[in-house]
């Protein structure tokens, strides 16, 4: 399996990339082949310091990087050289020795403009969304979209609630997800036109565990395990989530600890269990469901742990046929790709 990976996308790029490479390596099949893509004096020099010598590490040369504040269509028309945007073209279904799955931990509205510009879509799919599994106290959350559309339509949405619930089945191992609309209240004439649309499209999708509305509460109580949104709501939510599980940690380990040090002491393997059951690094990065292939987007702030495990899954889901049933799931809602983008 060919595994593709943007060593020079993200805050802590190139180095965290490269050891996240490294920690995955025995976690590969000898048959792998890990293409990295970025400054190859860099990785040359990080793999000759750290004595790494694989067979199935490939260097494919960059010169340039696309920064996380650059405007993503501009970035991939004028940096055609950049470690993303050879990324996806390597990944694109007309090369006959083409990248199973790519990885990266970059500007994240430029990976999503490179995947669908190069990978293209899945039959059957108007428009690609993020989905990210958000760790709640009920279980996993499939989250979708959380930054790749920001103005969907009522088709977006609906076609969200398929992919996302077929995610769900492969990624949680959940049987028969539960799907429903992120919305101000879970009354049925409450939200938008556009949102009442979506929701009257999913009632009619074929084999959908499709349950309404819920509101943002809901989405922590366990009142759902695939939720839609726009990329705006999803991507603030995702954030806001992150930071207060974050937060809410520090400040019971500071607390218990001004009170009672020996207490402190004791409930820490509690505490660290707990965070990394809540922390994102876990999961490694969220898939573009609906393009033709695997193309995997991790958080700008990703360490070695989260490229390690996005490796990981990587692999998971290019040996699935997530893509055919979607596209199968999709074509028997009858959303022709003549649909407005």
């Amino acid at each position: 399996m060919r595994l593709g990976v943007d060593v020079m996308g993200g805050d802590n790029a190139p180095d965290e990339i490269l050891k996240g490479c490294i920690a995955a390596l025995p976690k590969l099949a000898a048959d792998d082949e890990l293409v990295l893509y970025g400054d190859r004096r860099v990785i040359e020099e990080t793999f000759s310091e750290r004595g790494i010598s694989d067979k199935r590490l490939t260097i494919v040369a960059t010169t340039e990087v696309i920064g996380m504040d650059e405007s993503p269509v501009e970035a991939i028309r004028s940096k055609r050289d950049a470690s993303m945007v050879v990324m996806a073209k390597d990944a694109s279904p007309k090369n006959e020795n083409r990248l199973h799955a790519i990885v990266s931990a970059g500007n994240t509205g430029a990976m999503v403009s490179a995947a669908q510009m190069h990978m293209r879509r899945i039959p059957n799919v108007v428009r690609p969304g993020i989905a990210v599994t958000v760790p709640t106290f009920a279980g996993a959350v499939v989250l979708i979209d959380v930054g790749a559309n920001i103005e969907p339509k009522p088709v977006h949405l609906a076609q969200y609630g398929v992919m996302g619930a077929i995610y769900a089945k492969i990624a949680c191992n959940i049987a028969n997800p539960r799907v429903a609309i992120m919305n101000v209240g879970g009354e049925e004439a409450k939200g938008t036109d556009d949102i009442r649309l979506a929701r009257d499209m999913l009632r009619s999708a074929t084999g959908l565990n499709f349950t309404g509305f819920v509101e943002g509460r809901g989405v922590f109580d366990g009142e759902a395990d695939v939720v839609i949104t726009d990329g705006v709501v999803g991507n603030v939510m995702i954030k806001l989530a992150e930071g207060l599980s974050s937060g809410i940690f520090k400040a019971l380990a500071r607390e218990v600890l001004a009170i009672d040090p020996e207490l402190a002491s004791r409930l820490e393997p509690v505490v660290k269990s707990l965070y990394a059951k809540h922390d994102y690094h876990e999961f490694g990065g969220a898939p573009l469901l609906g393009v033709n292939g695997i193309a995997l987007i991790c958080h700008g702030s990703s360490h070695a742990r989260t490229i390690m495990n996005s490796i990981t899954r990587m692999k998971m889901f290019a040996a699935s046929d997530i893509n055919a049933q979607m596209s199968e799931q999709l074509g028997l809602m009858r959303i022709s790709d003549e649909v407005s983008a």
